[in-house]
């Protein structure tokens, strides 16, 4: 089996459309790694977050903003021979997003990234209570790189869908 390379921003924009976590890493100002599991929105051009208005993560990201976002889609187990170890792996597709992240105070703004997020989730329309939009952080990345791979493609064809 093999890793392959995608290229395509749609096919990119799939494998984030069917998560439901994305993973937040950044480094606070010793260098120390701090990674998250988040519930996000994306738009296209930008990854949204959401966490209380204070805390580790609020601290780190006011002092260092440079953050990476990873996605992972898929967990099948998969195998070329059963008797050999390393031809196994797990089926799944990654997007590896990389940018600086600016916190957004205005409140018709976050009220807009907060509708943004729920897109990920359901089609549903929902109203944000002005407390409810005024004690949120939200948080947003603008992709200034983005990568992606597919991991136990078959040795001989692409991905079998």
């Amino acid at each position: 089996m093999r890793t392959v390379k995608i290229e395509n921003r749609e096919e990119i924009a799939e494998i984030i459309g069917a998560c439901r976590t994305c993973f937040l890493g950044m480094a606070d100002s010793e260098g120390k790694p701090y990674v998250l599991p988040m519930n996000f929105g994306f738009n296209g051009e930008e990854i949204i977050l959401h966490s209380a208005p204070e805390g580790r993560m609020v601290d780190i990201l006011k002092s260092n903003p440079q953050v990476c976002v990873t996605f992972c889609h898929g967990d099948e187990l998969a195998y070329m021979h059963e008797q050999v170890a390393c031809s196994y792996r797990v089926k799944s597709k990654t997007v590896v997003a990389e940018g600086n992240v600016r916190f957004v105070d205005d409140f018709d703004e976050k009220e807009k990234y907060l509708h943004q997020m729920m897109k990920q989730y359901t089609d549903r329309t929902f109203k944000f209570g002005a407390p409810a939009v005024k004690n949120v952080c939200i948080v947003v990345m603008k992709i200034d790189a983005i990568g992606a791979r597919e991991f136990g493609a078959p040795p001989t064809s692409a991905w079998v869908r």
